[in-house]
């Protein structure tokens, strides 16, 4: 593959086509959230572009074995942190856009999340059960500054005591530190804190638009001393390029206050492998080869597969060093293998007078 040169302020080198494509979105389109950067860093030469969701349904459901959620909200499709090796890229193909700088520059906001979660939750029908925030892409990137969708959706939780899994790559959430440690009180509350690298340079490129490692590091403090349960997730882990790293990322991740630990081995589906492999060659040709080979060396000989069970740690003497390796770091640093779910013994309902009761 041609190395392109890369693109400042973002993930992507390259915008290819998607699979296929069932919906389109009108440029011209008025009725956009907004057309800005929001960003605090370096400005980017293609501009961010934000389009209303008018989805009618809020919660996600999946019956993955390899997740630890089965219901998820997402109040926003595309990612303006632009991981590269993002496994979420593909879901901008069903909107006909690509996975490669649409799923980074074009991104739809589910203005109506906490109004459609709060008549959910208050449904007879609603069994209290685990809602992870994201499933997909970061509830946290930087348009919730302004639109605050995240915020909103969590008082909805805490107000019901509905427990939930925040997954984020941003100092952000510290923002909602009141509303996750009020849910803490009832064991309704697990935050997941994703350090994949504490190499700066390799975050900037890598990660172009999400916080930095030490950022990241604060962020597991100040939820940890609020009593929030926070866990450091190493994901992904990516052998040839960040793997060597992970003793270091779980002893820091300890020191700052986290209580449990998991990974995630990179994988690469469907467009995912056209991009990162371009993001190599602009970035690190040098461990290109490398990289790709370990990764394939994980996968039977290809990128990627599928298979549950499978495709977040593979099979083969790499997937097995990595696993060891995180073993004895995590037992070393005194970090619980990732921890058990939130709890829904605090569920609560408004009456129909919107009081309250247990």
């Amino acid at each position: 593959m041609e190395n392109k040169p890369a693109v400042r302020g973002r993930g992507s080198t390259i915008n290819p086509s998607g699979r296929f494509e069932r919906f389109a979105y009108d440029d011209a389109d008025t009725d956009v959230v907004q057309r800005d950067e929001f960003d605090d860093e370096t400005p980017a030469q293609i501009a961010t572009e934000y389009f209303r969701d008018n989805t009618a349904s809020i919660i996600a459901r999946n019956t993955s074995p390899d997740v630890g959620f089965e219901a998820s909200i997402n109040p926003y499709r595309g990612c303006l942190h632009g991981c590269v090796y993002c496994f979420a890229r593909p879901t901008h193909e069903y909107l006909g856009l690509s996975a490669g700088l649409d799923f980074e520059t074009k991104i739809f906001v589910k203005e109506k999340a906490p109004e459609l979660l709060r008549a959910k939750l208050s449904s007879r029908s609603w069994k209290p059960t685990p809602l992870a925030l994201s499933g997909v892409t970061d509830p946290y990137q930087p348009i919730e500054r302004r639109l605050r969708l995240t915020r909103r959706i969590l008082e909805v939780l805490a107000e019901f005591r509905n427990p939930v899994i925040v997954i984020t790559k941003n100092h952000l959430v510290t923002r909602d530190v009141d509303l996750l440690a009020s849910l803490a009180e009832h064991d309704a509350v697990r935050v997941a804190i994703s350090v994949t690298t504490l190499d700066t340079a390799l975050a900037r490129t890598m990660e172009p638009r999400t916080s930095s490692p030490e950022r990241r590091l604060d962020a597991i403090a100040t939820l940890s001393r609020a009593g929030v349960p926070v866990c450091a997730l190493i994901a992904p882990v990516i052998p040839g390029l960040t793997d060597s790293e992970v003793p270091r990322v779980l002893e820091r991740a300890a020191a700052a206050g986290a209580r449990s630990a998991g990974y995630v081995v990179l994988r690469l589906p469907h467009g995912v492998k056209e991009i990162f492999e371009a993001w190599l060659g602009a970035h690190y040709p040098d461990r290109k080869e490398k990289v790709l080979s370990r990764l394939r060396a994980l996968r039977e000989g290809k990128l990627y597969r599928s298979e549950w069970g499978l495709r977040m740690s593979g099979t083969g003497i790499f997937a097995e060093q990595i696993e060891a390796l995180f073993d004895a770091s995590r037992r070393r640093y005194g970090l619980e293998d990732r921890s058990h779910g939130p709890s829904t013994a605090a569920f609560r309902r408004p009456t129909s007078q919107g009081q309250l009761f247990d």
